[in-house]
């Protein structure tokens, strides 16, 4: 691992930059908003804004790199990125903010795409798979580290906007000053959502709802806290909490993927969310026991994108992944721009528990859609399922299919 850093490090040093600078936007306009007064409903559109610019962004970046290069479209986009970060306080109006948050969302989303691209060619075919880990590892941190910049300075000021904005500037500097030669790229043909309905109908219903579901927390946990009267140091600490959460369950779920039924898996896991999502709603809880909430809510979302990931791959032969990855990721990304909306107008109609009441609609319709589809198709033996690999909703279709790739020749050598 340590030499898969060196080789990459300047790479890996920028997106967590970067991963900082997404970080402090997505938790402080939704403070922000609050100060300005901006209702729910107008903040769940600023932040809904985010993923439609990123779906949008995830097709076009391809072929903006294939026509100009990696290198123009890293500068371009993080030139964009560095000047919206300052627009956001230079404008409060939330009209001029959800505009901001398409472009921001479009640019993030090439930067990945580039980013993974780069890294892949990097690396080499013994090491990719642990430099795509260590990449995945480095956006949790930059995240989780942005919750603890939050608290360094007035969100009502400009201060918190100008310093991940120098923070994204600088990240770049060492990307693009590295004498690492740009990659060659290639594309990935995706499946509509018929033909990935058709082998996984679970796998497509079950990646929409967590889309709905990620984008709850990652976009709306700010406006959540700032409904409820959390300060804002424990609404960094609650936003924390979901991504440390995150980090942490990834492992032990993945290694019972690899070890039991998948739908069985699935169905338990969504069904603990259900579980600690409802208690918010029934109880007055302490800001302890809202923070254990975040801790479990973040702790199953990933995995179980993850694990549906897993689930559709048992179905799909090894060279139909890469196309199967990319309208995963299109239909999480529909999910994600609907949740927003959705979670806004819930905590219009009912206040802040809202937001925990959509969280736990959206596990329970996983739990028990995994439940009938259960009645419909056997499961797959242990000995017939695929590896399960730890993979994030905002990497690319090639890094899925690389991650994948890697896991699966692992499998192949220890079997």
């Amino acid at each position: 691992m340590f030499k898969v850093f060196t080789a990459s490090w300047a790479l890996l040093l920028g997106m967590m930059f970067l991963m900082v600078g997404n970080g402090v936007q997505g938790t402080l306009l939704g403070i922000r908003g609050a100060i300005e007064g901006f209702s729910t409903l107008q903040m769940s559109v600023v932040m809904s804004a985010y993923f439609a610019g990123f779906l949008f962004g995830s097709r076009m970046a391809p072929e903006m790199i294939r026509r100009v290069g990696h290198v123009r479209v890293f500068a371009a986009l993080g030139s964009l990125i560095s000047a919206v970060l300052i627009l956001y306080a230079a404008i409060p109006d939330w009209i001029v903010w959800a505009l901001l948050r398409v472009l921001i969302g479009f640019c993030f989303s090439g930067v990945y795409v580039t980013a993974e691209s780069w890294l892949n060619n990097t690396a080499s075919n013994e090491n990719r798979g642990q430099a795509l880990s260590l990449y995945m590892i480095v956006q949790m941190i930059g995240i989780i580290a942005a919750q603890a910049l939050i608290n360094f300075a007035d969100p009502a000021g400009f201060l918190l906007f100008i310093i991940p904005s120098v923070l994204v500037s600088l990240a770049f500097a060492p990307i693009l000053l590295s004498v690492s030669p740009a990659p060659t790229f290639g594309t990935t043909r995706s499946m509509s959502i018929k033909e990935l309905y058709d082998v996984s109908p679970l796998g497509v219903v079950g990646i929409f709802l967590m889309g709905g579901v990620f984008a709850a927390m990652l976009a709306m946990t700010a406006v959540w806290g700032s409904e409820a009267g959390l300060s804002i140091l424990e609404i960094s600490i609650f936003t924390g909490a979901i991504y440390v959460g995150g980090l942490f369950f990834q492992y032990p779920i993945g290694w019972l993927s690899d070890r039991m039924d998948r739908r069985k898996l699935l169905i338990t896991v969504a069904s603990m969310g259900v579980v600690a999502g409802i208690l918010p709603v029934l109880f007055d809880l302490s800001f302890f026991w809202l923070v254990g909430v975040g801790l479990v809510l973040g702790g199953i979302s990933n995995p179980l994108y993850s694990l549906l990931v897993a689930y559709t791959n048992d179905y799909l032969e090894h060279d139909q992944m890469a196309a199967a990855s990319g309208g995963l990721l299109f239909v999480n990304g529909m999910g994600a721009i609907v949740g927003p909306l959705s979670i806004g107008w819930l905590m219009n109609m009912i206040g802040p528990s809202g937001f925990f009441l959509f969280i736990v609609l959206l596990l329970l319709a996983l739990s028990l859609y995994a439940v009938w589809r259960m009645t419909q198709r056997p499961s797959k033996s242990i000995e017939e399922s695929g590896p399960y690999a730890a993979v994030s909703p905002v990497v690319s279709a090639a890094t899925v299919d690389v991650v994948y790739s890697e896991m699966t020749e692992q499998q192949a050598e220890t079997t």
